[in-house]
């Protein structure tokens, strides 16, 4: 039993999900079909690690922290995206250096005074720093360390995670000085750099690199009898706290004021089920008056770090109202961070039918893409139909972690592209060779093709996957490889 313990994790580690025995006859395969196995190899790695570490970049309004994540991702992705319903409230992004990939979480998005200079500083911090497995801390070497910048050393030190100093702005050698007096914030060195120029970024990220674990530290669902995470989200005021109050059975103090000094995030352990899970806290963000559009970037934030720290969203939505362009973000966040999801209708006791009917539609229209999560219809306030949440989260799990072996996928591949080719175009027809599931939560398949697969095409693959092996309640990421024009092959 050991042995074979100790052979899957070694298989892991080499090979994403595949076993030795799995990768041998799948490498084979590959070296008919004329690929370059080093480029296999590498598709498998990429596709088979498990989540990646995240970075959170913090610091005071106008530091650069926005200049810097642009850099970092290479700009091939700005901070404000061209997509629908991502635009401002994107926080995090998938960036790559000397070969490690990691997460980005921004925290430039809101950067207007709203509750005071130090208090949105440091709110924004403090959602950063939860998620995050290591933290690059910008500060303007022109301007030298403000008391806002002594108040997020004192909320580094606290929250204990690895610090990276960047001394932004520094745009050549006369800037070095005042990079150096940054040691006084007794953060150990100061990295000058200039973000907009990309002057000592490298040698900065090389030290990111360090700080940052190779994966992050807590490995899902693999601490002996640990209870699995669930993140419970969505927008402000669709009674969030009012949910977890009523699955605790007793008022638990989930609704925190919103104040410059950080908290305890609260982590609630509720047992569901005969089942003990923890429910990880998002429900603290606080609606004021003069918060305004403010709210919404802190709850995508908030958002984000109760993501990353979890396996399951339950995304909470409002039924009585009409499905908001928020509650779209707030799934994409969930889907695009790759964890396992349950949509809960929240309010379900005050509809009507005229209500219901309509609401059935928007479902359709509005979060087609996700049709694939199981669905509950709920009251947080009676309590009604609490218990459907545990089953929906365990078959969303189940879905999570489920793997195809790799005979079995090819056998279904060729069915596949047998009955239904890949259209003809520019007088070519492109063909999915094979593939293979290289890891699980989600599941993440490469697939390996003579040509470019259409983005229809690889919609109708991923719909017929979940129709032969269920997949219910997690996304499915599909990557593509082409093989390079080769001589003909053996």
């Amino acid at each position: 039993m050991t042995t074979r313990g100790t052979d899957f994790m070694n298989d892991q580690h080499d090979h994403g999900a595949l076993g030795d025995a799995e990768y041998a006859e799948f490498m084979e395969l590959a070296a008919e079909e004329g690929f370059d196995l080093e480029a296999v190899e590498e598709a498998i790695d990429e596709a088979g690690h498990g989540p990646l570490p995240v970075l959170a970049v913090v610091g005071r309004p106008n530091v650069g922290k926005s200049t810097l994540v642009n850099r970092i991702i290479g700009r091939r992705e700005a901070v404000v995206e061209d997509k629908p319903g991502v635009t401002r409230d994107r926080v995090t992004y998938e960036a790559e250096w000397a070969g490690r990939r990691f997460k980005v979480v921004d925290t430039g998005g809101w950067e207007q005074d709203v509750l005071g200079i130090d208090a949105s500083v440091a709110a924004q911090a403090e959602y950063a720093i939860e998620a995050a497995d290591a933290v690059v801390f910008v500060v303007d070497a022109s301007v030298g360390a403000t008391d806002t910048d002594e108040a997020v050393v004192r909320l580094l030190r606290r929250a204990g995670k690895p610090v990276v100093l960047c001394a932004n702005k520094v745009d050549g050698p006369s800037g070095e000085a005042d990079a150096a007096a940054l040691w006084s914030l007794g953060l150990g060195e100061p990295h000058p750099v200039s973000a907009l120029h990309g002057r000592g970024t490298g040698d900065m990220l090389d030290a990111v690199l360090e700080a940052l674990p190779e994966a992050p530290a807590q490995s899902f669902g693999t601490a002996v009898g640990g209870p699995r995470r669930i993140a419970l989200i969505g927008r402000p005021n669709v009674g969030k706290s009012s949910l977890l109050n009523k699955v605790a059975r007793e008022e638990r103090v989930v609704v925190n004021e919103l104040a410059g000094t950080t908290r305890d995030p609260v982590d609630e352990l509720i047992e569901l089920g005969g089942v003990t899970w923890k429910f990880v806290d998002t429900a603290g963000i606080r609606r004021r008056v003069h918060l305004q559009e403010g709210a919404d970037y802190y709850a995508s934030l908030r958002t984000a770090a109760a993501v990353e720290k979890a396996e399951v969203a339950v995304v909470l939505i409002d039924a009585s109202e009409n499905i908001s362009v928020q509650d779209q973000r707030i799934v994409t966040m969930a889907v695009e961070a790759g964890r396992a999801m349950v949509i809960a209708f929240n309010k379900w006791d005050t509809l009507d039918e005229e209500r219901r009917y309509y609401l059935e539609r928007e479902i359709e229209t509005e979060l087609g893409q996700i049709a694939w999560a199981p669905r509950v219809n709920v009251s947080a306030r009676t309590g009604r139909h609490m218990e459907k949440l545990v089953p929906a989260i365990e078959t969303a799990l189940a879905g999570w972690e489920t793997r195809v072996p790799t005979g079995r996928l090819n056998a279904f591949l060729g069915e596949l592209v047998a009955a239904h080719p890949h259209p003809i175009r520019g007088g070519k027809q492109p063909r999915i060779l094979f593939g293979t599931q290289a890891g699980t939560k989600p599941p993440r398949f490469v697939l390996f093709s003579s040509g470019f697969l259409e983005h229809g095409y690889r919609r109708f693959v991923e719909r017929r996957l979940r129709e032969e092996f269920g997949f219910e309640g997690t996304p499915i990421q599909i990557s593509v490889r082409v093989r390079e024009k080769r001589g003909r092959k053996k």
